[in-house]
């Protein structure tokens, strides 16, 4: 009998059945990238399949850029229920499914997959994850804050924009190094912004501009919550994401960094008073809104909760 892996292959797709002899229940459900063998997904996912009572596992599959094709079809026909999409297939993957929802349509990435039959129908959890992690961390709703996003050019980032802007958030501050990128994505979310019926404030209700510290200046006064969609923060040496004299004690800090536990960025804005917190909860709900998505019924959160925090520990 063929022993459980970390990390199953694209070899061992195409066995499946072999492959996954030592796992006590059937492998039906996966995370997918290229590294891969870091997902802490099956330890908040295994959980939750104990939790429900469903007769499943969920493995990692690593996959190159090559294989993503092919490797989708051999999960059609091994039986599988879903899989995760982690970097850096989410395009290849939007690419490839057959149905997706809108949120995935305007992100331009799918990291969530559905199989029914022959059909792969794509989802984004990154955004509506975002969604329930704020109003979990700050008991707010986007639809009522004044957001500014740094890292906007594109994927989680993107995916953070797009969510603010589909619940009509009061205002969205785009801010990337390459203002193109930045100005390309406020241009796509210009038409959510349109409310003929809407007062107009002092300042634009979109706005893209350079991650530098004059421009961010002049439009913190006007925001409410800060996310930090970039990398910047995961090393000690990393440079400050926000200049800390910028952080004012109304300002909310979303820092989608979970590793480590507390970036700069944290202790920067609990030194100026503001409240903040890490992007454990947005990982939590974006597992939650993929399991819902497969099963069509409730997640068991707290489940999910204990294994997620029990891999970090």
């Amino acid at each position: 009998m063929a022993e459980a892996k970390d990390v199953y292959t694209f070899s061992d797709l195409k066995d499946w059945a072999v492959a996954t002899a030592g796992l006590d229940h059937p492998a039906k459900l996966s995370v997918i990238g290229d590294p891969i063998v870091h997902s802490r997904s099956p330890q908040m996912h295994n959980p939750a399949l104990r939790a429900a009572g469903i007769d499943a596992e969920y493995v990692r599959v690593h996959l190159s850029p090559e294989e993503l094709v092919d490797g989708l079809g051999a999960m059609k026909s091994s039986g599988f229920i879903g899989t995760n999409v982690t970097i850096p297939h989410k395009g290849g993957v939007f690419d490839a499914v057959d149905e997706m929802t809108e949120v995935a349509r305007r992100i331009g990435a799918v990291n969530t997959v559905a199989i029914d039959g022959d059909q792969l129908i794509g989802h984004n959890t990154d955004a509506p994850g975002l969604k329930r992690a704020i109003r979990e961390e700050f008991s707010m709703d986007l639809t009522d804050l004044r957001i500014m996003i740094i890292g906007a050019g594109g994927g989680a980032g993107k995916a953070a924009a797009v969510q603010c802007a589909m619940d009509h958030c009061d205002r969205l501050v785009l801010v990337n190094r390459t203002i193109a990128k930045a100005e390309a994505l406020e241009a796509e979310l210009e038409e959510l912004f349109v409310d003929p019926d809407r007062l107009e404030g002092p300042a634009d209700r979109l706005v893209s501009i350079p991650w530098e510290e004059k421009a961010m200046e002049r439009e913190l006064g006007q925001v409410d919550l800060i996310i930090n969609a970039t990398s910047v923060g995961m090393k000690r040496t990393d440079a400050e994401v926000v200049p800390q004299r910028l952080i004012e004690p109304h300002h909310l800090v979303y820092d989608m960094i979970y590793a480590p536990p507390r970036t700069r960025l944290i202790n920067d804005a609990e030194a100026a008073g503001a409240k903040a917190a890490n992007g454990l909860s947005m990982l939590l709900w974006q597992g939650v809104l993929a399991f819902e998505f497969w099963f069509n019924r409730e997640a068991p959160v707290d489940a999910m909760r204990q294994g997620l925090n029990e891999s970090l520990a």
